[in-house]
């Protein structure tokens, strides 16, 4: 079922005054061989709620605020880093994928696979004592989350995947515009870094909804300021180059699902959300007019209530 947006604030939305959400800060927990960085808000007596973010993308772009607002409406908040990002564990010794491995999808230049981290997440679910929770993700980590689902079916309550695809290499491709900007070597001072960061979001984020330079080059300065890793972003995108199509699993999962995709985007074009919708029985399709690859603070009152309303759908 498709469900056709307008985007902002819905009525009512952000009239009242928000309750203080209490986080976690900044924790750190032993999955296998890895130790991964998490962070919480809100009750840990709520049900959980666990946030999967993109690639070579910190936990810290589930912004604060985005985080509350979930709190906020009822659920123990849970974001984390992926391996090989952030604070959690880089895997400096693995191999290093060319840009001809990138382009070619040569399964040897991946160190791992996208099923290993999605495994990473319910270990994570496992050290916290969580036996199923709310899955969200974003771009590589609504790959991730649709990964966990059908991996881990017991662990998930209900899926909801945004601007992710199902790893069919006939949909959800990036415009050609873009690839050169993915593959172009990062800068590592830091003025090069912000500089890169916020030039990538203009170019894949949400025209009709502006972020704004300041709260972009904010952004990237925390980012910057927890540490960056091009090899491990690098090694991330192997598993996803090289990740094979996940349509007929996804035909095995039974829990409320929510697909989420902009019609701008650019960088996983709507055709992925529309497949990943499609090969889900029972799964919505929402799709958010003028919405690219990114969550801009505009729309987060609307992600917000899908969020809310899968896990609802979920409890049924």
């Amino acid at each position: 079922m498709v469900v056709e947006r307008s985007g902002g604030h819905r009525a009512g939305d952000g009239s009242e005054r928000p309750r203080a959400v209490a986080s976690s800060g900044e924790r750190y927990v032993p999955v296998g061989k890895l130790e991964l960085c998490y962070e919480t808000f809100g009750d840990r007596t709520m049900p959980p709620l666990l946030l999967i973010m993109g690639l070579g993308s910190q936990m810290v772009l589930w912004e604060d605020e985005f985080c509350e607002q979930l709190a906020q409406r009822g659920f123990w908040v849970v974001r984390f880093e992926n391996r090989d990002v952030g604070r959690s564990t880089i895997l400096r010794e693995s191999h290093v994928p060319t840009r001809s491995q990138l382009v070619l999808r040569d399964p040897r230049g991946a160190a791992y696979s996208l099923e290993d981290m999605a495994d990473d997440a319910a270990g994570l679910l496992d050290q916290l004592g969580v036996e199923a929770a709310y899955v969200v993700g974003a771009s590589m980590g609504g790959m991730l989350a649709q990964l966990v689902t059908i991996r881990h079916p017991a662990r998930v309550l209900s899926l909801v995947s945004i601007m992710a695809t199902t790893g069919n290499r006939r949909v959800g491709l990036t415009h050609p515009a873009l690839w050169r900007q993915m593959l172009r070597r990062p800068r590592r001072d830091r003025e090069g870094y912000v500089r890169d960061f916020v030039e990538s979001y203009r170019a894949i984020g949400s025209r009709r909804y502006p972020s704004g330079d300041d709260r972009l080059w904010t952004l990237a300065e925390r980012c910057f300021e927890r540490g960056i890793h091009p090899a491990g972003t690098a090694r991330q995108l192997a598993a996803v180059m090289t990740a094979t199509d996940r349509t007929a699993l996804l035909h095995e999962i039974k829990v409320a699902t929510t697909v989420i995709h902009g019609d701008a985007d650019r960088l996983v074009m709507p055709s992925g959300g529309r497949a990943t919708a499609e090969a889900v029985d029972g799964a919505r399709l929402v799709v958010i007019p003028g919405m690219a690859h990114d969550i801009p603070p505009a729309l987060w009152p609307q992600i917000v209530g899908e969020i809310e309303q899968t896990a609802a759908n979920g409890r049924r």
